[in-house]
């Protein structure tokens, strides 16, 4: 990274102008602040697929782990589809495809795509059956385009009369929207080198005209008669699956109902109606759900699955056609990431938390680390992640770093932690941006320490500026409500120190 400069302690910031300047880490592991002993747990979570539950308050860098984790993971290997079964329709095939086989079936599909061509490099009547050319004056434009842009005449007009047939269908076309003239397709014959004859068709691709020899052709029938399948879980795919406060359909999979039931000629098929859930996408990567109490008994099939590798799809909804269909053995061979507060371990079901001890980790993240100069310049690094990161904000001086230095200390110890350094970083995340979009409205070039401290303000809690402006919370409340509403509630005045204590 030229120019960039990889800071390892507080004298190395002290001698660049601004954030601009630092070199971020690659690995994302090394972008995460504090949290030593959770940043070696995730390193072998990644490389010895072990489940991990990280306990903490929020903002303190649980879901970067996460994402960190499923970036540091192998990609996929495996294609997961459903097929049509016409025997049992309401019992669909399960093909599992290696990254071979759908690599070989992408290069089938391209060759049965034929060749895209400009309306004007192929012969004038196909061009003109086709709708690209105009057969009066010979000029091309879109098949859609019914009459000519040049001359007004209808491309299929058979001569000038205002009365012909092709004039009045194609002047009723310009009313009656998708009404399409001309032909689609055209099959026709050409001579090949050696003397023999083949079919060639061709046909319209949008603004450019297709042309299929004989060999895309016979691809084309193969791969229709083996079509009726559709992937399920695509083998390129994003290995980081967030699933918090997913709904048992989201975080199960579906099928979705069909008024006619899949019927022949009439309904979607089952097989196109299978919807996975999130525990299937994240098969072979990271399955990530934060406050994973909430999910309250749903956590008993997170369960299921971390001990199955595997997981049936079926109809949830027993009103709907898709509750008939089920396909069994659906993979999901996942690294659960979960995380939650303290006061909320209790309500984790202690089955889950044995699979995840018995095949993982659970750490305590840190809320502050020492104030040293490494992590000083961590905190350095921090405000130039930050930047990036939200990409409309400018970087900024290290007069503003220091400031956010001085904002850290007093928010750690605001939480009784002596010489250190907030980790609590989703809040002063928020403080970085509110002092840049006040650099942007001011055209600031960066950051300065004087943006910081009055987005500082700015960005107080409402709690807070109510105290400040009413005296308390209660007294704010009393005066943001009706006549009729302080009559119900005439208790908040009664008890108002309690309200106050609630907030403190």
């Amino acid at each position: 990274m030229t120019g960039k400069v990889n800071i390892r302690t507080w004298a190395d910031v002290e001698n660049l102008t601004s954030t601009e300047q630092i070199e971020i880490p690659e690995n994302p592991l090394d972008r995460v602040l504090g949290q030593d002993e959770a940043i070696e747990l995730a390193k072998i979570a990644a490389k010895q697929r072990r489940h991990l539950l990280l306990v903490g308050p929020p903002g303190t860098g649980k879901s970067m782990i996460a994402r960190a984790i499923a970036m540091q993971i192998p990609k996929p290997k495996f294609e997961i589809r459903v097929a049509d079964n016409p025997e049992m329709p309401e019992r669909p095939f399960l093909e599992v495809l290696t990254e071979e086989e759908v690599l070989k079936e992408t290069s089938s599909l391209a060759s049965a795509s034929g060749k895209l061509y400009d309306p004007e490099r192929v012969p004038k009547h196909i061009a003109e059956k086709l709708g690209y050319m105009c057969k009066t004056c010979g000029q091309y434009s879109s098949a859609s385009d019914i009459n000519c842009p040049n001359c007004g005449n209808s491309k299929l007009d058979m001569g000038n009369g205002p009365n012909n047939l092709f004039t009045i269908i194609g002047n009723m076309s310009q009313v009656i929207p998708g009404m399409n003239l001309g032909k689609e397709k055209i099959n026709t014959t050409r001579t090949l080198a050696d003397g023999t004859e083949e079919t060639v068709v061709f046909e319209r691709a949008g603004d450019h005209i297709r042309m299929l020899d004989q060999k895309a052709l016979e691809k084309r029938k193969e791969i229709a008669k083996n079509s009726k399948s559709k992937p399920l879980i695509r083998l390129n795919r994003n290995l980081f699956v967030l699933a918090t406060g997913a709904s048992e359909t989201e975080l199960l999979g579906d099928v979705r109902h069909d008024p006619y039931g899949g019927h022949q000629g009439l309904g979607t098929p089952a097989y196109e109606r299978v919807i996975p859930g999130s525990i299937h996408e994240a098969h072979e990567g990271v399955l990530f759900i934060d406050e994973i109490s909430h999910l309250g008994d749903l956590q008993r099939y997170i369960l299921t699955a971390m001990q199955d590798k595997e997981f049936t799809i079926t109809g949830r909804n027993p009103q709907s056609a898709g509750a008939s269909v089920k396909i069994d053995h659906v993979p999901c061979d996942f690294i659960l990431v979960a995380a939650c507060n303290i006061q909320d371990l209790e309500h984790i079901l202690s089955p889950l938390r044995s699979r995840i001890i018995g095949g993982g980790y659970e750490v305590l993240v840190d809320t502050a680390m020492s104030d040293t100069p490494e992590n000083r310049a961590r905190y350095a690094q921090f405000v130039a992640q930050e930047v990036i990161m939200d990409g409309h904000i400018p970087h900024a001086t290290i007069g503003a770093v220091k400031a956010i230095i001085s904002e850290g200390r007093a928010r750690a110890k605001n939480d009784k932690q002596s010489n250190s350094l907030t980790l609590r970083l989703r809040e002063l995340g928020g403080l970085i941006r509110a002092a840049g979009d006040i650099a942007i409205m001011e055209n600031a070039n960066l950051i300065t320490e004087n943006h910081i401290k009055r987005a500082l303000r700015r960005s107080r809690p409402a709690e807070d500026q109510i105290r400040e402006k009413f005296g308390s919370y209660n007294k704010g409340l009393a005066k943001d409500i009706s006549e009729s509403q302080k009559e119900r509630t005439s208790y908040y005045m009664e008890t108002e120190h309690v309200g106050d204590q609630m907030f403190n």
